[in-house]
């Protein structure tokens, strides 16, 4: 897998759809002394704190692996996007923020040194470890009206989804006439394969080339708008409890797919739930960003998380650290997002970008977790 680098200078993003991650083997040298002035070890440490499913235990900058390496310039784009939504917790510290985004690495460091104090995040109960995964943004070609080869629709959300929760379930929108009478008209684009579309909702949002009928090409991206309510299913676990794969990863998914055309809906009906979208254009500025997560700013490759709210508030900047057979991480990210699965203390979803790399990284991420929350003194 190649390596992409997103540089950040004044004035200036560079889009870029997958993130720089080292690789899985790759050896950190030992950090013998952190180009910042550190408080002394004598400081009394401040209380835990109890946020919501997780304590947060005050630790040293010491701690934090990896600390001292990071390249701080490429969070700082994230942070700038919280502050155009920061929590009450964070806003007094924002126009700091927005100065040091053309401060030095080790300006940057020492502000963050004086101003923030670690915290590792614990579950009230188990293992401090965690889990990391990944999720992207799917790049997929459609087509704005049905053809015969692009006939899957996603759809804007139905008219009468507020008076009937959970709504149909995704069997029922296939072959229901009054689930199928409600979504007439509210077809966006077509997609040429339902596993691509199943994708797209489960990421939530995804970047889309659409055909129009002119003949012309428009990249737009197709956002979460809402769901039929019904509850999530893994079609992976459903094949491996069916005895059909043993590898559970998309590629294994396609594969079988692929070769039980006959099942494929059999398969997609395992899981009752499907989401509607809202159509967003993209411009240039807008390209260089993912969608918007849930704290209602837009999502930076490699930097933004999604997390558990009642255990990480939004906007909150966080320390991750992940050695896996995927990646290892050692990291600052900003709590932007979350996720019906993130669920619990030290649980984070690592948003990777956009386009096939950047779902082949998400796909592989599957790793144990650390986290430290960043929280103002």
């Amino acid at each position: 897998m190649s390596r992409f680098l997103c540089l950040a200078i004044v004035g200036m993003l560079a889009a870029c759809g997958s993130v720089p991650l080292p690789p899985a083997d790759e050896v950190r040298p030992p950090v013998s002394a952190l180009p910042v002035p550190l408080p002394a070890d004598a400081t009394p440490l401040p209380p835990a704190i109890v946020q919501g499913k997780s304590r947060w235990q005050p630790v040293r900058w010491s701690e934090l692996p990896g600390f001292a390496e990071d390249t701080l310039h490429e969070a700082w784009n994230a942070w700038l996007k919280s502050c155009e939504r920061p929590g009450p917790a964070f806003s007094a510290l924002c126009p700091e923020v927005r100065r040091l985004s053309i401060g030095t690495p080790a300006e940057q460091r020492a502000w963050m040194v004086r101003r923030l104090q670690p915290y590792r995040v614990e579950p009230l109960q188990g293992p401090a470890e965690g889990l990391l995964t990944g999720y992207y943004e799917p790049l997929l070609d459609a087509s704005r009206v049905a053809t015969a080869t692009h006939n899957v629709p996603l759809y804007r959300p139905p008219g009468n989804l507020a008076g009937r929760r959970p709504w149909y379930t995704r069997q029922e929108i296939d072959t229901l006439p009054e689930a199928r009478a409600a979504l007439r008209g509210r077809e966006i684009a077509w997609l040429a394969d339902p596993l691509d579309a199943l994708v797209l909702q489960i990421q939530g949002s995804g970047r889309v080339r659409i055909a129009e009928p002119d003949g012309s090409q428009r990249l737009v991206r197709l956002a979460f708008a809402a769901t039929n309510e019904q509850p999530y299913r893994s079609v992976g676990s459903w094949l491996l409890q069916q005895g059909a794969i043993r590898d559970a990863s998309w590629p294994g998914i396609k594969a079988w797919a692929a070769q039980n055309p006959q099942r494929v809906n059999e398969m997609l009906w395992s899981n009752p739930r499907t989401v509607f979208f809202r159509e967003e254009s993209l411009s240039d500025m807008d390209a260089g960003f993912g969608p918007r997560g849930a704290q209602g700013v837009p999502l930076t490759p490699g930097r933004s998380i999604a997390v558990d709210k009642d255990s990480i508030p939004y906007g909150t900047p966080v320390w991750l650290a992940s050695s896996g057979p995927a990646v290892n991480l050692q990291r600052l990210v900003l709590a932007q997002d979350t996720g019906g699965a993130i669920v619990g203390a030290v649980r984070a979803d690592y948003f990777t970008g956009w386009g096939a790399e950047a779902g082949e990284v998400a796909g592989r991420l599957k790793q144990p977790l650390r986290l430290w929350v960043l929280w103002p003194k």
